[in-house]
């Protein structure tokens, strides 16, 4: 695909821009199609927040100084990609679906080359008892390998760095914990626990407590947005790489991946709604606060209304993944390298659009406090 001209590019006025991104296996190329174009139109993030893949593309972005970020991404996925015996773009589409059937199948026997292996002899797939770091089908020290080597995490805290924000799943309590190099040092261990998804992968230890991944809580950190204090105006992009919608399944497949579509799902509406009345009520308290006489005012309430009240706008735009990968619940580990290709081509794409459309500039009433700009996908069968 051509590029899509922007004929004036629109930038955001005194708002902090955040990138949101799911977790989604392989489906994460679209994220970093997704970066390229907010990179090369002068967008770039003040925050990324990640998790799983979300987590590990958000950590080469922040880990990197701003000209060796794509360069960091294209060698990610160079790495973690299964070469295709042809060109896809010239063979038919069964062929195509053929070719991703055996590169998920090498992924599921072999691993993924720079990011997870087989455990040999291991005796956890037989239910037997194993230390909990090892309890899991792969062994991820490729990852941990490749995430040493392309991210600087000396940058990613040091006190220029780019905001990162990678959620995980605390094992022993079931509970959410964000890792914000805002709020402390974070190395590889953080970023491998957000993406440690079980049974495949195993469960990362961190001060001394067991982690899984961030998406078997909510897979879309979108709240760690939401709840982000100071509030201030921000230009938020929200990839979702899942469908909540779908047709109705037949197959035993597409049973399978209307499922793992549904449990991994953004639940941005609901949690926007939620937002939204919650904000508002801020709206009205910081009104009320300012036109409270002086005489019935007293510190302490001066304190905790201006604390709770906010006249900030968030405006998001979400980018949705439309991909149908021919309604295979493997999807997220069909690491095909044209498969790759196409989806990152699509996010780059489907940026673009967003971009040139700039919608988020227009004016809005005083008292709105979330503005959700929807991009119309493309619909595409690979």
């Amino acid at each position: 695909m051509k590029p899509t001209p922007i004929t004036k590019l629109k930038k955001p006025n005194k708002q902090r821009i955040a990138l949101v991104l799911q977790g989604g296996g392989a489906l994460g190329a679209y994220q970093a199609g997704i970066y390229q174009a907010l990179d090369e139109h002068d967008l770039t993030p003040d925050w990324v927040v990640g998790t799983s893949i979300g987590a590990i593309n958000a950590a080469l972005i922040a880990g990197n100084h701003k000209s060796m970020r794509m360069s960091r991404l294209r060698e990610f996925w160079d790495r973690v990609s299964h070469a295709d015996g042809f060109d896809l773009n010239q063979v038919t589409d069964e062929a195509r679906r053929l070719n991703t059937m055996f590169a998920t199948m090498d992924a599921m026997t072999r691993g993924v080359p720079g990011f997870f292996t087989p455990r040999p002899f291991s005796l956890f797939p037989l239910g037997m008892a194993v230390d909990p770091e090892f309890a899991s089908f792969y062994d991820t020290s490729a990852l941990k390998k490749t995430l040493t080597e392309l991210v600087d995490f000396d940058l990613l805290n040091s006190k220029d760095r780019m905001r990162l924000s990678v959620n995980a799943l605390k094992v022993t309590t079931g509970g959410l914990t964000s890792f914000d190099n805002a709020r402390q040092h974070l190395g590889v261990e953080h970023i491998m626990a957000s993406g440690a998804l079980p049974p495949g992968f195993a469960p990362v230890r961190i001060d001394g407590e067991l982690y899984w991944d961030g998406g078997l809580y909510s897979n879309t950190p979108l709240d760690t947005v939401l709840d982000d204090e100071p509030r201030m105006n921000t230009l938020c992009f929200m990839v979702d790489l899942w469908s909540a919608d779908g047709p109705e399944p037949v197959t035993l497949d597409q049973v399978q991946t209307r499922q793992k579509d549904v449990m991994f799902a953004s639940r941005s509406r609901q949690v926007i709604t939620e937002y939204l009345k919650l904000h508002n009520l801020r709206r009205t308290l910081h009104a009320v606060h300012g036109k409270l006489p002086d005489e019935l005012k007293t510190v302490d309430d001066i304190r905790q209304l201006a604390a709770l009240g906010c006249d900030t706008t968030m405006h998001i735009v979400r980018l949705p993944y439309a991909g149908r990968d021919w309604h295979m619940a493997s999807k997220d580990i069909n690491f095909s390298k044209g498969s790759v290709t196409w989806r990152w081509e699509q996010g780059y794409q489907d940026a673009l659009r967003a971009i040139g459309s700039g919608d988020w500039l227009t004016e809005v009433p005083d008292d709105v406090g979330v503005v959700v700009h929807e991009l119309s996908p493309y619909r595409a069968d690979t």
